[in-house]
């Protein structure tokens, strides 16, 4: 399934912080392959075919080597590059520094994590005028100009004093978060006039589209807001922006058809064969303090604590896949999920069993569907996520509609998952440690209902459908903005939402 076709006549330009490929250093010389993921398997095929463009940083300073591979790439990857080039000085303050430790944080409530910088703050400017320039100078040839994500939040507001009015939109992947959250940040006027230079501003859920207007209405009162049909707008100088909430998914079919391949049917059945007579619950994660990785270690521990009869019949297996490994924190994280792993696994392990099998490793894509094919329950409990994937990854590889969801009412997930998933507080364990209990002994038949509920709602709402939404959503008159009634961002706190 291809988007809209209006995609296509838009000759798009796609702006991310990283560029779709991964560039591997091995044997003294540089490879470079395709990227992966929802975002890029979404938008290839509409860049192969109609002439598209995606710039962004390739992730290692630009060499000869590496530039030539780049040139190279367009016969593999099937579309133009765009390359910024970062010096070591940009990538400490604009990317692990403004925003990973001043945006990431906030936008995911954990103000604990916060470091407000102003010089990084600085460089987080800089390098996005680098991007808007870079997009400039290519905008001439190309049309709808899509930026993605809180690293380059400027980018359009840069674009618009370059002369490119009209033809931005915006997609936030993380949260966005509520306004006594939000107003902590030093340059919040800023970000959100900054915001209100697109002309299409995506949000994963109703609650974080609610959460921006909320900022909007009280930080900007100049601002007007409206209400016409599904989408506000909100007037602010001389711009009009639309604001939507467009939850990110899948691929359903492609991880629906490749569970069902012999690799990972051989992948689970080896997996099944390491743990006999148990049920397996699996938890997949990058390292990140967002994940919640040691709250769901102790509600496991509370969970054997409480219901010892599960003791030798489960077993954790927790994926955590290496990020920012040159980040003193997620070092002190990562020290600290082993010596959690090691102390659960010291209390509570037997003759033949051990209750936590912790990976830390990136798998291959057929292993970690042999996981998730595997697995009798999925522990998916973020502190905050803007959607996880892994949740509707875990559903669309469970294609004899076995298994068990639990979820975090905390993931933008659960807004559409609450259908079939079990939704837990990450931070109450012993919610947690019953959902487990309760997982265990579900029977087939109350799986089967919430699986296939889960199924169809991941089929229907895939990624495909993501960008079509999105899209269209980006077309609209300004006679459009004109109808409806004035002043009803209010309502849309009204709406149902996880």
């Amino acid at each position: 399934m291809i988007p809209s076709k209006k995609f296509a006549d838009l000759k798009p330009i796609l702006v991310s912080n990283r560029l779709p490929i991964k560039l591997d250093y091995i044997d003294d010389k540089w490879s470079l392959s395709p990227g992966s993921g929802g975002l890029v398997t979404a938008l290839a095929p509409v860049l192969k075919n109609h002439e598209g463009i995606w710039i962004g940083w390739p992730g290692a300073e630009i060499t000869d080597e590496i530039s030539d591979l780049l040139d190279q790439s367009i016969t593999e990857i099937g579309y133009r590059l765009g390359i910024i080039n970062l010096d070591g000085g940009e990538i400490e303050g604009y990317y692990r520094g403004f925003s990973n430790e001043a945006l990431w944080p906030l936008f995911h409530d954990l103000l604990d994590h916060c470091n407000f910088d102003s010089t990084q703050w600085e460089t987080y400017q800089k390098v996005n005028y680098k991007f808007a320039r870079a997009v400039a100078e290519k905008a001439e040839k190309y049309g709808f100009i899509w930026v993605q994500d809180y690293q380059l939040i400027l980018v359009g507001h840069f674009l618009n004093e370059m002369g490119f009015k009209n033809r931005t939109a915006f997609f936030l992947h993380v949260p966005f978060p509520p306004k006594d959250i939000f107003i902590k940040l030093p340059w919040r006027q800023e970000i959100l006039e900054a915001l209100l230079a697109y002309r299409l501003i995506g949000f994963q859920t109703e609650r974080d589209r609610r959460n921006f207007i909320h900022c909007v209405r009280h930080l900007i009162p100049s601002a007007h807001i409206s209400h016409h049909r599904k989408y506000p707008f909100i007037r602010y100088e001389s711009r009009i922006s639309r604001i939507g909430a467009f939850p990110i998914s899948i691929d359903f079919q492609y991880f629906n058809n490749f569970a069902k391949t012999k690799d990972v049917n051989d992948a689970a059945w080896y997996i099944h064969e390491r743990y006999p007579n148990q049920k397996i619950i699996l938890g997949v994660d990058r390292l990140d303090y967002t994940k919640g990785i040691p709250h769901r270690l102790l509600a496991f521990e509370n969970c054997l604590e409480r219901y010892p009869e599960l003791i030798e019949k489960v077993v954790l297996v927790q994926i955590v896949v290496p990020s920012r490994t040159e980040v003193t924190e997620y070092q002190q994280m990562k020290r600290k999920i082993d010596e959690m792993v090691g102390r659960i696994n010291s209390r509570f392990t037997t003759r033949g069993w051990v209750p936590i099998h912790y990976i830390y490793d990136s798998l291959e894509q057929s292993e970690l569907l042999g996981y998730y094919k595997a697995s009798e329950i999925a522990l998916v409990t973020p502190l905050k996520d803007g959607m996880n994937l892994v949740a509707k990854e875990y559903c669309a590889s469970c294609y004899d509609d076995i298994g068990v969801l639990i979820l975090s009412e905390f993931a933008g997930a659960a807004a559409r998952l609450h259908v079939g998933a079990i939704l837990v507080n990450p931070y109450n364990l012993e919610e947690v440690a019953d959902s487990i209990y309760h997982a265990f002994y579900m029977d087939i038949k109350e799986q089967k209902r919430r699986m296939q509920k889960l199924r169809a709602e991941v089929r229907k709402n895939n990624v495909f459908r993501w960008v079509d939404q999105f899209v269209k959503s980006y077309h609209f008159s300004d006679d459009a903005t004109k109808a409806g009634d004035d002043d009803m961002a209010e309502s849309i706190a009204l709406t149902t939402d996880i």
